[in-house]
């Protein structure tokens, strides 16, 4: 339990530079996590899956030193967006992913995410997106956005462009094709951070995808909606009055930092 006396040496630490600011974080992110309004607020929306699900944010916090750097509470705010759309934040799985932008952590779907969320809405029939290697686009109408691939004919390993395939329960298809120069033209468009695309750059790019035919042709329920919304949006904190004041410490204060744009923007 943190007392005046480790209160005051904490912010002295604080002021001697980002090294032991880091230190401290990564002490109180445990006690944060087993505070009883942090567990509460979880248990409301996960029940039983509560405890299982704060061990993986904590074991995403340990092993993510740029995410260490972040503001204790946003990493809990975003992981909250995580836990209400009833995605896994373990960065392996794809479905969603706790990143850090100018010393907060902020929410960002996957593709897998955005598949998931569309296959509970219960209107979707088929769903998917993948790779479009060298040699199996054989043509691609702009217009009414018909393809023909020949996975036979594939020459190599190299990715030439991302197609994306839905249709729903009442007949209704759609099929997209972005090559790879439009994906790079709309990620230095709108994305302000290679965080995600330094990691993996086919996944942002299905992401990009997706997103993008589904906000302009599928069928969105809420949590759909929310996710767009919520995904690449500048982190809203927990309010401080909400945590026991045993584990709040001066770490947790905001930054005042010029926050990037969403790491998407949906083309209209």
């Amino acid at each position: 339990m943190a007392t005046n006396s480790t209160l005051k040496n904490q912010i002295a630490n604080k002021k001697q530079g980002n090294n032991q600011v880091g230190k401290a974080q990564g002490t109180t992110m445990k006690q944060l996590l087993a505070s009883p309004a942090v567990m509460n607020r979880f248990e409301e929306v996960l029940g039983k899956r509560a405890n299982q699900f704060t061990a993986s944010i904590l074991g995403l916090y340990n092993s993510e030193k740029m995410l260490q750097k972040a503001e204790p509470m946003s990493v809990i705010s975003s992981a909250m967006i995580a836990a209400t759309l009833d995605l896994p934040v373990d960065k392996n799985l794809g479905y969603a992913w706790i990143v850090p932008y100018g010393g907060k952590a902020q929410f960002q779907m996957g593709y897998k995410g955005y598949i998931q969320l569309a296959l509970r809405t219960g209107q979707y029939r088929n769903i998917n997106v993948i790779e479009v290697y060298e040699g199996e686009l054989k043509s691609f109408n702009r217009l009414t956005e018909e393809i023909e691939l020949d996975f036979e004919g594939r020459k190599s390993d190299k990715v030439i462009g991302y197609t994306g395939f839905f249709e729903l329960l009442n007949g209704f298809r759609k099929t997209v094709y972005w090559s790879k120069e439009d994906v790079e033209k709309h990620k230095k468009k709108f994305s302000k951070s290679d965080f995600g695309w330094k990691n993996d750059w086919d996944a942002m790019a299905k992401k990009t995808v997706i997103r993008n035919m589904l906000n302009k042709w599928g069928i969105l329920s809420i949590d759909m909606q929310k996710g767009m919304v919520e995904d690449g949006k500048d982190p809203i904190e927990l309010n401080e009055d909400d945590v026991s004041s045993d584990v709040i410490d001066a770490d947790f204060s905001e930054v005042q930092t010029e926050q990037p744009e969403t790491e998407f923007s949906v083309e209209q």
